[in-house]
């Protein structure tokens, strides 16, 4: 069961383009069969955890998720426009394989959420930290427990957990954040 002031983050269920490895940014794609039944199973985990309400970016692949665990939950999802994913710019639609393979320096300074690295012709990971946070500072003043459903940018952008291996956040991977450390994010 979730603490009485906790609000969980979870990133949407899987898309075509998270299958192929390739950058959505704020393209607005939508969940494949896998995110379907991704997000059905992290409705059914989330059943005891006492959840009081629902927060999803405005995205297709999050707002699915939100509404296929808002079903299971009873909850009405409330959509906030800060929880979207980076504005990825050039490096939107691109492949992982390509990007990282022409500007090596450049993936890594994004993979570990370097706050002054900025997408070309896009936003800069600070600009996406101080947005997600002041949603999440929001959150944590609401009905809690919550949970938020975002992406995995959004996720490393605020610093929410430790590095996995590789800087990847799985599709419908669940992480706990005090309320407080939600709230305190947007003094930062």
């Amino acid at each position: 069961m979730a603490g009485p002031n906790e609000v969980l983050l979870v990133r949407h269920g899987e898309t075509d383009d998270n299958a192929a490895a390739r950058f959505q940014g704020q393209r607005d794609t939508q969940l494949n069969e896998r995110g379907r039944e991704q997000s059905r199973a992290l409705a059914r985990s989330l059943r005891d955890e006492g959840l009081q309400a629902l927060y999803t970016s405005p995205l297709q692949r999050a707002r699915a998720t939100a509404q296929i665990v808002g079903d299971v939950l009873g909850l009405q999802a409330t959509v906030d426009e800060r929880l979207m994913e980076a504005d990825t710019g050039d490096w939107s639609g691109r492949l992982i394989a390509d990007v990282t393979a022409a500007v090596p320096d450049e993936w890594e300074r994004w993979r570990r959420a370097d706050p002054t690295f900025r997408f070309p012709g896009g936003e800069s990971v600070a600009e996406q930290a101080a947005r997600v946070s002041a949603a999440l500072a929001d959150v944590a003043g609401g009905p809690l427990p919550a949970l938020v459903v975002t992406h995995g940018g959004s996720i490393r952008a605020i610093g929410a957990l430790a590095r996995p291996a590789g800087g990847r956040i799985g599709n419908c991977a669940l992480f706990r954040l005090p309320a407080v450390s939600a709230a305190a994010s947007r003094r930062t």
